[in-house]
């Protein structure tokens, strides 16, 4: 679409900026609820929960003591001989 006078520019550029207002409302909404937690109906959903989460924890710190393991020079540690 060609623009030919600054009011035509001025029109578009409003209209971006609200679609954008209005996209950005909406991404806001789904990233909370993504974020909040839901509360387990069952006791089955809460010890799902539970295990879900500590086998998110035990690979987190596998992770990390496998990274301090190959690059703790990074960190100030010393390589074992």
């Amino acid at each position: 679409m060609p623009y030919n006078t600054l009011e035509d520019i001025q029109l578009r550029k409003d209209e971006l900026k609200d679609n954008i207002q209005q996209q950005s409302g909406q991404i806001s909404a789904i990233w909370r609820e993504l974020t909040t937690p839901h509360p387990a109906n069952t006791k089955g959903e809460m010890i799902a929960g539970l295990i879900t989460n500590s086998i998110t924890a035990i690979d987190g710190f596998l992770l990390v003591r496998k990274l301090i393991r190959s690059y703790g020079f990074i960190f100030g540690r010393k390589k074992r001989r």
